[in-house]
């Protein structure tokens, strides 16, 4: 076959031509403003990059080689969590994730630490040929000892196990807002219990540099990334300080990280973690190796309403953490927020990773995104952002101080309550919740187990706390109200379209606005439209309610709106107006108008309002 040069007969296009022709197509607008976005860490995100010329694979997960599939074990009956284990090891799970209660990933349920629960969630399992990973708690304080003498019970030697003891004490710190004893006495204590399990040939790692109560809390990338880098130094000094030679303390330090449905963030996040790290090692005089990178998919994405659509946010997540280099994912089923997951969620969440390791083969290429020119810039972006903070750390006298100085809660206070804004204006979209919301949808099953009650941590240090949070809450909590008031009443609260004009000039508004008013679990009544005014008034009279959203184009606004709110008002209605019809604004104000929704306003405290105004 002779060689073909595809496209030949195209002049090769440069970035000075594509920009001359979107200026055009901008017709005068801002570059930046239209098509340039900021990440939270107020990284530029540009619509288009060159491919990136020199650039490396990160060193990571070598390729060919799978991640490791982690099923949750997190049944606070350890029968119960013992027979879900052995489903998802015989159905394909290559690793278990061991939640205790209280910990960072319990989110409400989670084993007890006593060796006797332990032994029991593991009865029948094969420690030596399964890869195990823990997320303990301050409450489950001896179960990393439980775990390793049940181990030994089974007569199992412990050289031949794969089991990551995540102890994370920084983490739970921040977590908790409290800490059992000062941070010498607790780094002791791990160093101790490091040395007694290596001694019995445990291999470790004993301690997790863990991400997730950052990510959990709202926090940016790049604080997530500084977060774990610096509580990793720490642990690093700490099994140095108590003899450990350098060379063997990082070995005995493991890395996980939240995986969100920001695709290409997240791919930028887990290789730039790969790549401090490895700056880490070069200023310690190490030449660097691959630390273990663990993935969890993120628990703030998740949405109770609509939970179907949390299948495809994991499933982004899982893509991102492979693509990015992660050595085992877990993920949180579609339900999870909802309750404890039953037999079909926890298939879905290990079967998504298995469609796509086994059909899609994301795990063939080492680090696939490597000369990407996004990737290759969002990733030495955030590496750049993440070192800086990372420094402002170390200035603070290292991880433990800066917690107990508040310095990493602000800011991710702040960036918390940046992100809460957009999700209530929805710049932050979540479809299910505040967008394209189902208030008829059906239930989902899960297990009729209550959430474990744990003690709270005895409070030798207290210290500023960042809780864990999901992003959709305020939106379901109006939905929880709607439901709330239809199990009583037998009615939703209500709001009447006021629709004007013939339907090809309101049916974009009232779309809209029906899709606003639902998120917050307020029933729309729309029609077709109505012949005259006097036809529209009846049907509001007629409609049971006394909020109202008119609905048409700014044409007719121009030449119907005011009368429609003067009638509307008469007739005892509190009137919203979709859209912002400047030059008529005021005068629509006058008439009777509270509230104009539109695409940026706040919706949340819109719907809020809204529930005052009907007396809900």
């Amino acid at each position: 076959m002779s060689n073909v040069s595809f496209a030949a007969e195209f002049p090769p296009a440069d970035a000075a031509e594509w920009r001359k022709l979107v200026d055009t197509a901008l017709k005068g607008a801002d570059f930046d403003k239209r098509l340039v976005s900021r990440s939270y860490d107020g990284l530029r995100v540009e619509p288009l990059y060159p491919r990136a010329k020199g650039a490396h694979a990160t060193v990571g997960r070598a390729g060919g080689e799978p991640w490791q599939v982690m099923a949750r074990t997190d049944h606070p009956d350890p029968a119960e969590a013992n027979k879900q284990t052995l489903l998802d090891l015989e159905n394909g799970a290559t690793g278990l994730s061991l939640v205790f209660a209280g910990s960072i990933g319990s989110y409400g349920y989670g084993l007890g630490g006593a060796e006797a629960t332990i032994a029991r969630a593991l009865d029948n399992v094969w420690l030596d040929a399964v890869a195990i990973e823990t997320d303990f708690s301050a409450q489950e304080k001896e179960a990393g000892l439980n775990l390793a003498r049940a181990v030994k019970a089974r007569g199992i030697d412990p050289a031949k196990t794969q089991i990551r003891f995540g102890h994370d004490p920084l983490g739970l710190m921040v977590r908790n807002g409290a800490a059992p004893r000062p941070w010498t006495e607790t780094a002791r204590l791990l160093a101790g219990f490091a040395a007694d399990l290596t001694a019995q040939s445990f291999k470790g790692p004993f301690a997790v540099a863990d991400g997730r109560a950052v990510h959990a809390a709202g926090g940016s990338e790049a604080q997530e990334l500084a977060f774990a880098l610096g509580n990793a130094v720490a642990y690093l000094r700490m099994f140095v300080d108590n003899g450990v030679p350098l060379d063997e303390a990082r070995k005995l330090i493991f890395f996980r990280l939240a995986a969100d449905a920001d695709e290409f963030m997240t791919i930028a996040k887990f290789r730039a973690l790969r790549k401090l790290w490895a700056r880490v090692e070069e200023a310690s005089g190490l030449t660097p190796r691959p630390a273990f990178v663990s993935a969890e998919t993120a628990w703030r994405m998740m949405t109770q309403r609509d939970p179907y659509v949390n299948m495809l946010r994991t499933t982004i997540a899982i893509t991102a953490a492979g693509l990015g280099g992660a050595d085992s994912v877990s993920v949180l089923p579609f339900t999870m927020a909802r309750g404890l997951p039953d037999a079909f969620a926890r298939r879905v969440a290990r079967n998504e990773q298995l469609i796509l390791l086994e059909e899609s083969n994301l795990y063939r290429v080492a680090d696939p995104a490597a000369g990407a020119g996004g990737i290759e810039a969002l990733t030495a972006q955030l590496a750049q952002t993440a070192w800086s903070l990372f420094q402002e750390i170390e200035k603070a006298g290292g991880a433990a101080e800066a917690i107990a100085q508040g310095l990493i809660q602000a800011k991710v206070t702040e960036t918390r309550k940046a992100r809460e804004a957009n999700v209530a204006r929805r710049k932050d979209p979540l479809t299910g919740a505040s967008e394209f919301p189902h208030l008829g949808e059906a239930e989902v099953k899960v297990l009729a187990v209550p959430r474990v009650k744990v003690a709270p941590v005895p409070a030798a240090i207290t210290l500023d706390a960042i809780p864990a949070m999901r992003l959709a809450e305020p939106f379901e909590a109006l939905r929880d109200r709607s439901d709330d008031l239809a199990r009583k009443s037998g009615s939703r609260p209500k709001v009447f379209l006021a629709n004007l004009g013939k339907l090809s000039e309101f049916t974009a508004r009232a779309t809209y606005a029906r899709n606003f008013y639902e998120a917050g679990g307020i029933e729309a009544i729309g029609s077709d439209g109505y012949k005259d005014l006097p036809e529209m008034i009846a049907a509001f009279r007629a409609s049971g309610t006394t909020l109202a959203c008119l609905c048409s184009s700014d044409k007719v606004y121009e030449t119907d709106a005011l009368t429609a709110v003067k009638a509307l008002a008469e007739a005892g209605a509190t009137i919203h107006l979709a859209g912002r019809p400047k030059e008529l604004e005021a005068a629509l104000k006058d008439a009777g108008v509270s509230t104009f929704i539109y695409v940026g306003c706040d919706v949340l405290s819109t719907l809020q309002a809204a529930y005052g105004s009907l007396g809900a």
